[in-house]
């Protein structure tokens, strides 16, 4: 028997940076165009054609769906070349699909890799999420507790009152009370169409983004890659899946999860070392978005590494 071979963070990292980027600019031309599936196609192209230059044995768990439902990155689909290291991948080939078609702030490429069995197969269904920056005890605010109190307990730890936090949530229907009960403590709400892992991504450098919390209810998958970045970045997470009927449930069962009430920190999100990486389609408040040359194309693309607690801003000029 062979020894498995090493996840050598350092090595892949840039190499993971080409696959965001591939797909961003692979999405240029469409974005303000009005279609959705075509960025979201041409960003999943280009993404995949990267993977499958890298020598890794990779096998896409965080994905477009199961291979019956999505013609896309689909789960369980296996990536690279199979010569390197045995990895897990999560991915969302364009963050925003949305944002993209309408031309709106902070539609990204998004990408994680870690070594086999670290992050969490997380079923396609809700997820109940909380995250604060780096800086402060460790749990200190919690899913148990209602939305004022983790307010008051995190201005507390800032040394503000409630009305110096700035909590993140996605504007749905489903979150009206949500937002009374936040604004009824006096903090300010930042609401965003879509896009949660930019959400949850701002709490890890609230200087710059001004956004102290992130709260609500999105996509699980999404909670994986944002629970990825934040382990790259500093910060807490946890989360908690919603079942709304008994075939969400069987996705979960499918996952190999039993405990349907369990809460999940960042770190039982993603359990070793992870690479993330993200670019920017649009303009954002964590990245500029695609931009227009006479002969060429500007990215920006974030890098990081848990390992190191890196994280690299990259311009990359790409002639066309």
């Amino acid at each position: 028997m062979t020894d498995p071979i090493e996840f050598s963070d350092r090595m892949l990292s840039l190499g993971l940076a080409r696959v965001s980027e591939a797909a961003a600019i692979a999405s240029a031309n469409l974005v303000g165009r009005g279609d959705e599936k075509a960025a979201d196609q041409a960003a999943v192209n280009a993404m995949r054609d990267q993977l499958n230059m890298l020598d890794i044995n990779g096998v896409v768990v965080i994905g477009e769906g199961e291979r019956d439902e999505a013609p896309m990155l689909f789960i369980g689909e296996e990536v690279g070349t199979g010569s390197g290291p045995a990895v897990d991948i999560a991915l969302d080939p364009l963050e925003g699909t949305t944002l993209t078609a309408k031309d709106m702030p902070n539609a990204l490429t998004v990408i994680a890799m870690a070594p086999r069995g670290t992050l969490l197969h997380a079923p396609d269904v809700y997820m109940d999420k909380l995250a604060i920056g780096p800086g402060y005890a460790k749990d200190l605010v919690s899913l148990d507790m209602s939305p004022a109190e983790r307010v008051n307990t995190l201005a507390k730890a800032k040394g503000c009152g409630p009305e110096g936090i700035t909590v993140c949530i996605l504007e749905r229907p489903r979150h009206e009370d949500l937002i009374d009960e936040v604004r009824s403590t006096g903090a300010a709400i930042r609401l965003i169409t879509d896009g949660d892992v930019a959400g949850v991504i701002h709490c890890a450098e609230a200087e710059i983004t001004g956004i102290d919390m992130y709260m609500g209810s999105g996509g699980a998958p999404e909670g994986v890659l944002a629970a990825s970045a934040l382990k790259c970045m500093g910060g807490q997470m946890w989360g908690k899946l919603l079942f709304r009927n008994d075939d969400e449930r069987g996705r979960a069962a499918k996952a190999g999860i039993t405990d349907l009430d369990r809460i999940y920190s960042r770190d039982d999100l993603v359990t070793q070392d992870v690479i993330f990486a993200a670019t920017g389609v649009t303009d954002g408040s964590i990245l500029a978005g695609i931009k227009r040359e006479p002969n060429a194309l500007t990215t920006e693309t974030i890098l990081m590494r848990s390992k190191t607690g890196s994280v690299r801003r990259m311009i990359y000029r790409n002639p066309v």
